[in-house]
């Protein structure tokens, strides 16, 4: 779906901003991420618990997963900080999961460090392809993420850090989409005019992008390691050849 797309010509797009989880890459499945933070317990789960004890802890709330129904009241604080302090994204997080009984000890810090590592994440099979289109064509691009922990790293064990310009993270700059203010703060730090640049996202807050005077494209999340549609970025910064 694409919002406010101005009628000029198809150079107008001058630079792009992408949304991080959901856009340019996808968490790991949940059992996945169950498995892997078992074992950097120490403990080796079969199939069948695993798949129970992450249905368990997705309802009780996961980090890139859905949000959670309820959010206990001990944490409701750090839970409406999470995207501005990293000590509130961690602190709610790792609650959120201690609410689940695992048996596991220390199985709640495990599965939040599993997402501060790039092998808790998968990008997208049509990012790479995407960004270096772009870099190769001198089109600036920023990340912009609500989120509570730098994930530059993650981008530099993809081979994706030369094709970002700028990373605006939330937790960084103090302001979380849809806020005008944090678009409008990406557009200025990769040298782009509001009205020349293309927010791309899958959510309603990246949409708030509108606000500050962008054009949108809002994709719907995909599977970890599908191909995402970013291919729409390239063709509405004029970059694909019209047959």
């Amino acid at each position: 779906m694409v919002h406010h797309v101005a009628d000029h010509d198809e150079r107008s797009i001058e630079g792009i901003l992408f949304d991080f989880h959901g856009t340019l890459a996808q968490v790991e499945p949940p059992v996945d991420w169950v498995l892997a933070a078992a074992d950097a317990c120490g403990t080796t789960l079969e199939p069948a618990r695993a798949t129970v004890l992450a249905d368990r802890l997705i309802t009780a709330g996961r980090a890139g997963g859905p949000i959670p129904r309820r959010i206990p009241p001990q944490l409701a604080e750090v839970w409406a900080e999470r995207d501005i302090y990293a000590h509130c994204h961690r602190a709610a997080y790792v609650g959120l999961a201690d609410t689940v009984d695992s048996g596991i000890d220390g199985l709640a810090e495990a599965l939040y460090e599993r997402l501060l590592t790039p092998d808790g994440w998968s990008p997208y099979s049509d990012a790479a392809e995407t960004l270096s289109a772009l870099h190769d064509k001198g089109v600036p691009v920023a990340v912009v993420s609500n989120i509570g922990f730098d994930i530059r790293p993650h981008f530099e064990a993809w081979g994706l850090s030369a094709y970002v310009t700028e990373f605006v993270l939330s937790y960084e700059i103090g302001r979380i989409k849809p806020d005008p203010q944090i678009f409008e703060r990406a557009c200025k730090m990769i040298g782009v005019q509001p009205e020349r640049a293309l927010m791309v996202g899958d959510s309603a807050a990246d949409a708030g992008a509108v606000k500050a005077g962008l054009a949108t494209l809002v994709l719907p999340a995909a599977e970890p390691g599908r191909a995402n549609g970013l291919w729409a970025t390239l063709a509405l910064a004029g970059l694909l050849s019209r047959g």
